[in-house]
């Protein structure tokens, strides 16, 4: 009996449809793609982008920036952020097709809409900031601020100190003549392998060539950056990006910006959002505060936002002296607590004991006990300091730190160190005083007796009360879960542009991103 086969539908891959789509049901009511779309449409004027346009009268019709706005936006919601992918989106992606209009810009027509629009994109965010306070999104009880560092596109070889730089320009000039002189004594290559070997050597004079002059421009056009504070110094500056910073994270030590976020506790809008090219964040507290106050009061939020008793919380890297006079004279209900704000709650006593060390699994080190401060001989009135071995230190200074706590600092001197019989006691790296750069034992004392009380002591009596620590324990939960929203979630976890202003744009647009979110979840927009 004949086996019987199995009878299928025919298909044929080789064929063509037409398809009808209507690009508004696209956009279901409840999703982002439908928020972003509505708020550009009916609720934002971006009038704001038009004066950059010069194409009134001569010149080719150019993209509406409601188009590429929509794009943009919605590409960050999906982690996107470079622009030729966001041109092959629009090509194939029904949800940008939606949104696009079945247009698709260049993407250096979106690169540059990014990078060209900083004042109208902070003009965008306050747009964003009025539909959400119209929709009671804000509650305006309690602002959570904290720093996010990025990367940005700079690279961090080429940092340093301009003597740094200049030992680097140098070295460059060296390589470039041996490679030179090289290349002339093998001039007349003999075969084929010795002259695919003398092309690559000229290759290489050329790149190095251009990264000498590269050099040589930015120490000749620039100044030295200096830091801020009490004790100013230089910090490093960068030849690709000088308004970045190099910033050591739990990743690592990286080349870019801090995104500072102010955040509203109600629904976790943020209210303002600014980059800083700088590690230290206490810089960074004054011109968010100001920056608060502003805004509200322009966008008729209100008057005096700190008047009416909202408490503003930060982390310890915004605490210093400075920060604490700024709160009390302006009488801010803030609660900034000091380093040291865990060591003195009881409730933490026991808390390495409990739970172990937060870096349990790291490493050993060589780290060994040396001869303490205290078994030096300090005089706190005349400022001097006898080591255990009879030698006088060098008095270096008496400063005082961020907590306002005054220590005198004292330094032993090479020649002192490096033949004493105590030093693999007395110094963690003994070998460091054989060398001529090196350092002697250093040691520093506190003149607890010469200092008054200050803003530091106010701040740190409210922090420790019952209702400062109920206070700031809401911190956390407020603003570290925008910064895992943006980050994590939406995969915006670095910059892709050079210069404060343009990447202060770019974060702006990632805050956006999230805000349209909270409007998308908690807010009223129309189906």
């Amino acid at each position: 009996m004949a086996k019987r086969k199995p009878r299928f539908k025919p298909y044929n891959p080789d064929q063509n449809a037409m398809v009808v789509i209507n690009y508004q049901d696209q956009l279901q009511p409840g999703t982002f793609e439908h928020a972003v779309h509505y708020l550009i449409e009916h609720k934002l004027d971006l009038s704001v982008f038009h004066p950059k346009y010069r194409n009134e009268d001569t010149g080719r019709l150019a993209y509406d920036p409601a188009i590429l706005l929509k794009i943009i936006l919605f590409a960050y919601s999906r982690g996107i952020t470079s622009s030729r992918e966001m041109q092959w989106c629009c090509e194939t992606n029904i949800q940008f097709k939606a949104l696009s209009c079945d247009t698709v810009p260049h993407f250096t027509t979106l690169a540059k809409f990014v990078s060209g629009h900083a004042e109208a994109i902070e003009a965008l965010f306050e747009q964003v900031l009025l539909v959400c306070h119209e929709q009671g999104l804000l509650g305006n009880e309690l602002f959570a601020i904290d720093g996010c560092k990025m990367s940005s596109n700079a690279s961090k070889e080429w940092s340093g100190t301009f003597k740094e730089l200049e030992e680097k320009r140098t070295k460059l000039r060296r390589l470039i003549r041996h490679h030179l002189k090289a290349h002339y004594e093998r001039d007349e290559a003999d075969t084929e392998a010795e002259l695919d070997r003398d092309i690559r050597r000229a290759q290489t004079i050329l790149s190095l060539d251009e990264a000498l002059q590269k050099v040589d421009r930015f120490l000749k056009t620039n100044r030295p950056r200096m830091g801020r504070g009490k004790r100013s110094k230089e910090v490093k500056s960068n030849i690709t990006d000088n308004d970045s910073a190099k910033m050591t994270t739990s990743k690592g030590t990286i080349q870019g910006y801090n995104g500072v976020a102010t955040v509203d506790k109600k629904h976790q809008v943020i209210i303002d959002a600014q980059a800083f090219g700088e590690g230290q964040e206490h810089h960074t507290l004054q011109p968010v505060l100001e920056s608060v106050e502003t805004r509200f009061k322009k966008l008729g939020i209100a008057d005096s936002i700190y008047q009416k008793g909202t408490i503003v919380t930060a982390d310890t890297g915004f605490a210093n002296e400075a920060n604490m006079k700024y709160l009390h004279n302006r009488k801010i209900n803030g609660y900034i607590p000091d380093n040291k704000f865990r060591s003195r709650d009881p409730k933490f006593a026991q808390q390495k004991t409990r739970y172990g060390k937060r870096h349990q699994d790291s490493p050993a080190t060589d780290w060994k006990a040396v001869i303490p401060a205290s078994e030096f001989q300090f005089d706190p009135v005349a400022l001097t300091c006898v080591c255990p071995a009879g030698e006088t230190l060098h008095y270096e200074g008496t400063r005082t730190d961020q907590n306002g706590v005054t220590r005198a600092h004292f330094q032993g001197r090479l020649l002192q160190c490096r033949h004493c019989p105590k030093k693999q006691r007395c110094m963690q790296n003994p070998t460091s005083a054989d060398h001529r750069k090196g350092k002697g034992r250093q040691v520093s004392f506190t003149l607890e007796n010469q200092r008054a009380p200050n803003y530091t002591d106010w701040m740190k009596h409210r922090v420790d009360s019952p209702k400062g620590k109920e206070i700031y324990s809401h911190r956390m939960s407020v603003v570290e879960p925008v910064f895992g929203n943006i980050g994590t979630n939406k995969g915006l976890n670095r910059f892709s542009l050079r210069g404060r202003k343009k990447v202060q744009g770019q974060w702006q647009l990632y805050c956006l991103v999230h805000n349209i979110e909270k409007l998308t979840n908690y807010g009223q927009l129309a189906a």
